[in-house]
């Protein structure tokens, strides 16, 4: 007999994949149609040749630090969480991320299936991933204001920038809102919690792995016991989000400084704007990881932080290329390896627990 479920699920699935098509060809025809537009890539490529062996080994050691800046923040939301199992699971799920359409939602799921194999429970991480994300949420929509604060101490000013500080600013509004709401009321946190479980159960089904259940009352028992834990890890919550950003961007100035564009041209404050606002728009996932929506809005947004006459679209756009070769490419390639790590330790515990019983 036919699956009933089978005919309805055609659509579905073929909406995703249209979604998925749609999206990869954004990310390519930005990068190919263009980026190249913004400046000559022979001139690009030149620039990057010019950097010098310490210049490299500088930046190399920023994106080495910059891959374990969110592992602390996820460490500060779910208390008990090694260093090692955080920068598996942060490598991964940041992989997928990257290279699958809609991969935020993927690396929810992700995140959770490697965190259950450490022994962490539903609650915890779902509590660690709603505060994580919130916590992200709340530096992406206040970053601009910030951004903005400085630059007007500074002497300058930017109308993108001022009015990506107040989109930021009313966006930031309403996420502490629905936090306080989450946070407070048992009958949001039980909705919440009922996406939630869809949404992973929809994706462990994809890799033909049992559904989850019970994440309805994980939340409200969130509902419960987040004001504890808020009550205790604020301060490192915060302190560990800041630090994830601001590590991003250091490699961002970073590569902007050994390419040749000095602070007489884009001072750390005008960086900064430019880096606030396209990390503001790129929040939504039109593209894997942003992919040519971070290339080509960075690459203009500093150009117009430079000003006219400067004459620096080649370094920017040669900088803005090896800012994601260094925080983009470069987590793909090492969540891969990570992914075969997981899956070893993975089979490692599995055996483990397999003798056991017969030790016993």
């Amino acid at each position: 007999m036919q699956d009933p479920a089978g005919p309805a699920s055609r659509p579905r699935r073929a909406r995703r994949i249209l979604q998925a098509v749609t999206s990869l060809a954004i990310g390519w025809a930005l990068l190919v149609g263009v980026l190249p537009r913004l400046a000559d890539l022979g001139q690009v490529w030149e620039t990057v040749r010019s950097l010098t062996l310490l210049s490299t080994l500088v930046l190399i050691g920023l994106a080495v630090w910059n891959l374990f800046g969110y592992q602390f923040v996820m460490m500060a939301s779910l208390p008990g969480l090694r260093l090692h199992h955080a920068f598996l699971t942060g490598q991964i799920a940041a992989a997928v991320t990257n290279t699958v359409p809609a991969g935020s939602v993927v690396g929810i799921g992700v995140t959770y299936a490697v965190l259950s194999s450490f022994g962490h429970g539903a609650a915890p991480i779902a509590m660690a991933a709603v505060l994580s994300g919130w916590w992200n949420t709340l530096v992406i929509f206040g970053l601009p204001s910030v951004a903005a604060l400085l630059l007007a101490l500074e002497g300058g000013t930017n109308r993108l920038l001022l009015s990506a500080a107040a989109i930021g600013l009313a966006l930031l509004a309403g996420a502490i809102v629905v936090l306080f709401l989450v946070c407070t009321r048992e009958r949001v946190a039980r909705a919440v919690g009922r996406g939630g479980q869809r949404v992973v159960s929809f994706l462990r089904r994809l890799v033909r792995k049992g559904e989850v259940s019970g994440w309805d009352e994980g939340f409200a028992r969130f509902q419960r016991n987040s004001a504890v834990l808020i009550r205790r890890r604020w301060h490192l919550l915060t302190l560990a989000t800041l630090v994830s950003h601001l590590s991003i961007f250091w490699v961002l100035l970073a590569c902007l400084r050994d390419l040749g564009v000095g602070p007489e041209v884009i001072s750390w404050p005008k960086a900064l704007g430019a880096f606030a606002v396209v990390r503001l728009a790129t929040a939504v996932p039109i593209t894997p990881g942003g992919l040519g929506l971070v290339e080509v809005g960075m690459t203009a947004a500093l150009s117009l932080a430079a000003g006219e006459g400067a004459d620096v679209e080649a370094p920017i756009m040669a900088a803005v290329l090896l800012f994601r070769a260094l925080t983009y490419l470069l987590q793909v390639l090492l969540g891969v390896v990570c992914y075969l790590l997981w899956q070893r330790e993975a089979r490692r515990q599995a055996g483990d627990a397999a003798e056991a019983p017969e030790t016993a």
